[in-house]
């Protein structure tokens, strides 16, 4: 989340091995003291291995052996299964069935793992595509009545995998069916399921979801989406890009803290989506850095939708959506429906509402430094849907104010999205510009659109 506290600092006593947390391995750099115990510091940031007392830890040697006593036998048990052709495991599900917790298991995108569905049982298992991605297609099998993959361990992150085809007798056949807790999807696919992504409702739980694409998913009903996130603690969904789902929703969730974040949420032409971004219970919602494009042919005419169908058990009705472009090819409808039941006033801010249409129905709205408009000047590409500034947009450069805080936290953009599902930093220059992109110059398109950088 932009400008979120930094953690407490902590002490480090050196480098020390090579290990990771329960299901994802990391260099660790070091060995540190927080008031909670021992940390191992990798990608991933700080993580407890241990209780100590921060005032015992040091730099001396005995402290390090200490620590790798007690990391040892974690990094004793996890290990790494290998599928694919002339590798142990034929399949991955073969490989999951074998795996332990906090196993890593690589999949080797040469194989053929049509059909290959199952449950994921145990916990802080990471399932990572090695030489390309591979294709899971679901042939007509599915796991429980509800998915390829059944994910019911914890901790489990799905790195660069491709889902397709699934299809169940209830017509919400997944990708994955989430019902563990702090599930981490990443450089993944989801196409032509029914759902593409489809949680469960335990409050406790939380999920992240970046760098993935999703399209063409869904029944066809409009009870069916590229992503759907039921009553959770926490999403954080950013560098996305979700598509053309087939009359239902880009993106739902029921989280009662979402962190929509740097993504392409676009119908694109012919698309039949409806909601691009809905949270029907509303919750404590950070909307940063998007593009958010509905087409002339959206079976829906609001863009985002919040609180339409009452808080569901969330508690929290705070919206903040700044920076975003939204572009409305619709010519018409409305681009934040905020429903009756929000008490709170949404802050709005530093945001592009282009194509036509009602900003917001809540009279309330905190409508602070947004453009409208259709201009054709201001966007580098929009028939390709690049709505990075020209130089030509003065009414968008230098035009916003700062962004400022909510519920405690920085609301100011510190990335963007790029294309595909990709992420940098956002240009500082000048006053900040309204909208998704910072303009900085025209030599910033010299390596094209297609180019980003991505997180890992």
């Amino acid at each position: 989340m932009p400008g979120r506290a930094p953690r407490a600092r902590t002490r480090c006593a050196g480098a020390i091995l090579r290990t990771g947390p329960a299901g994802d391995r990391a260099d660790v750099s070091a060995v540190c003291a927080t008031a909670r115990g021992f940390v191992y510091k990798g990608r991933g940031g700080p993580r407890v291995a241990a209780t100590t007392t921060e005032a015992r830890m040091t730099t001396r040697p005995w402290a390090i052996a200490a620590a790798l006593a007690l990391l040892a036998p974690a990094a004793a048990r996890a290990a790494t299964l290998q599928v694919g052709p002339g590798q142990p495991y034929a399949k991955p599900c073969a490989a999951i069935a074998a795996a332990a917790n906090g196993d890593t298991i690589l999949i080797d995108a040469a194989g053929d793992y049509a059909g290959d569905v199952c449950a994921v049982t145990r916990s802080g298992l990471t399932l990572r595509g090695i030489n390309g991605r591979p294709h899971i297609d679901a042939a007509g099998q599915h796991a429980e009545g509800k998915a390829i993959w059944v994910i019911k361990g914890a901790n489990t992150t799905v790195d660069n995998i491709e889902f397709s085809g699934c299809r169940v007798p209830d017509q919400n056949g997944a990708g994955l069916r989430v019902e563990a807790d702090n599930l981490v999807v990443r450089h993944s696919w989801f196409h032509h399921n029914e759902m593409g992504i489809l949680t469960g409702n335990d409050r406790s739980h939380t999920i992240t979801i970046e760098y993935s694409e999703f399209s063409d998913n869904g029944y066809g009903d409009g009870y069916s989406h590229n992503v759907y996130v039921g009553h959770h603690a926490l999403l954080v969904f950013r560098y996305n890009w979700s598509r053309a789902s087939l009359s239902g929703h880009l993106l739902k969730s029921r989280a009662e803290r979402n962190e929509v974040l740097y993504n392409r949420l676009t119908g694109e032409a012919g698309g039949t989506e409806s909601y691009e971004l809905t949270f029907p219970n509303g919750g404590l919602s950070f909307v940063i850095g998007n593009l958010i494009e509905q087409p002339a042919t959206s079976e829906n005419s609001a863009m985002l939708d919040y609180l339409s169908e009452g808080f569901g058990g969330n508690t929290d009705d705070r919206l903040f959506v700044v920076n975003n472009t939204f572009v409305n090819n619709r010519g018409s409808g409305t681009f934040l429906a905020i429903r009756a039941a929000t008490q709170t006033p949404a802050i709005v801010r530093n945001n592009v509402f282009w194509g036509g249409g009602t900003v917001s129905s809540q009279a309330s709205a905190v409508l602070d430094h947004n453009v409208t408009g259709n201009a054709d000047d201001w966007f580098v590409d929009p028939a390709n849907y690049d709505y990075r500034l020209r130089a030509t947009a003065s009414a968008l450069i230098d035009a916003g104010t700062a962004p400022g805080t909510g519920a405690g936290e920085s609301l100011a953009p510190t990335q963007v999205y790029l294309h595909p599902v990709a992420g940098a930093a956002r240009p500082v220059v000048g006053a900040i510009d309204v909208g998704a992109y910072e303009w900085a110059g025209d030599g910033i398109f010299d390596d094209g659109f297609e180019q980003g950088v991505r997180r890992r």
